[in-house]
């Protein structure tokens, strides 16, 4: 199978076409536009396979989208492609309009019109997955409740408000069109590639730099997370037995207060790093409480139980396993983030092909 997949050089993205390169024999196309969150490094492991290309191409260029969906031909199309950091989108809300919304769109009609030239048989299996977020829902208040896939949507930040705008399009075009579409939600997603201004990679790297750990308001923010990894796996699972037309909500069953993320973080740096930087004698004395950030959802958690029972997926990793991975691969990949620091990948981005 062909699988197209959008933001590709992205965390989550870059996750699933490894996966696909090394635990299927799909040939992938990434299409990424290459901004500040995408890296070519990301992708490194299986740039020299035989069955992938990259094409640096921005979504909202439906010239580009149709030149590559002509030459790759997809069975399926996976998009990742976002911009999907909130802080962000309350300092500058337009690029998520243009990327999340006119973005979407306009990938929706480059696919509709690729499927229209199938002939039926190919038409019939084709799919279009739509990747998108648990913050569409809002928050909940009560501990006992879950975002379940018939949640009533009430996006908190123009990141989420965005993204919801975007599953509305891609179910609208399916039931207008007729395009085989898919819709997933996830919950907070972890483990290796992670940019560094998430909470996680943040609190590793200004840990091990001695920088203050920001923790916003107390820190009760309770979120539901999901290693990257165990994500790729659902994904992929998704694209290929996923029935057209239904959502699909995918979570780790690990619920954590953000506090207790970045404690546990501290604690296993300080068994992994025996020398602390200087002034502090524990990793959690960099603590630092910060001013809350504006109309912060409290609580996430999602019922995943539609994706274990009909699909038969399930997370491989708990938090706590799931975690110590992590910090070790930060530990043993400094190359990797020191890049992002101090921008030596952008380097690389602009040796990326242009399409």
């Amino acid at each position: 199978m062909n699988f197209l997949v959008t933001g590709g050089a992205g965390f989550i993205g870059s996750a699933v076409v490894r996966y696909l390169i090394n635990h299927t024999d799909a040939r992938v196309a990434v299409v990424d536009k290459l901004t500040y969150a995408g890296n070519p490094d990301s992708l490194a492991p299986v740039s020299d396979s035989a069955r992938y290309r990259f094409h640096r191409v921005d979504i909202c260029h439906r010239a580009a989208l149709d030149a590559v969906f002509a030459s790759f031909a997809p069975d399926v199309v996976m998009h990742l492609a976002a911009e999907s950091h909130v802080d962000r989108s309350i300092d500058g809300p337009a690029a998520f309009i243009e990327t999340n919304i006119v973005g979407t769109y306009t990938l929706l009609e480059a696919a509709r019109g690729w499927w229209d030239t199938l002939p039926a048989k190919r038409k019939a299996s084709f799919r279009f997955h739509h990747i998108s977020t648990d913050e569409v829902y809002g928050d909940l208040e009560s501990s006992s409740d879950y975002f379940r896939e018939n949640t009533p949507y009430a996006p908190s930040s123009p990141y989420s408000a965005s993204k919801a705008a975007s599953d509305h399009l891609v179910r609208a075009w399916m039931r207008t069109y007729g395009l085989p579409t898919i819709v997933t939600n996830c919950s907070n997603n972890y483990g290796p590639y992670h940019f560094p201004e998430k909470l996680i990679p943040l609190t590793i790297i200004n840990a091990l730099s001695g920088k203050p750990l920001p923790v916003y308001g107390s820190g009760n923010q309770i979120r539901d997370w999901l290693y990257v990894d165990d994500h790729a796996r659902a994904l992929h699972r998704v694209a290929t037995q996923g029935v057209p037309g239904e959502t699909y909500n995918i979570g780790g069953r690990n619920e954590r207060r953000n506090i207790d993320v970045v404690t546990t973080i501290c604690r296993l740096l300080d068994e992994r790093v025996p020398e602390k930087p200087a002034g502090i004698q524990k990793f959690e004395d960099l603590i630092t409480f910060v001013a809350d950030r504006p109309g912060h959802d409290l609580r996430y958690a999602i019922d995943a139980s539609k994706i274990e029972c009909e699909l038969g997926w399930t997370p491989q990793e708990t938090f706590d396993s799931g975690i110590r991975k992590t910090v070790e691969w930060y530990l043993t990949h400094r190359n990797w983030w020191q890049r992002i620091l101090n921008g030596a990948y952008h380097d690389q981005c602009q040796k990326a092909g242009k399409e």
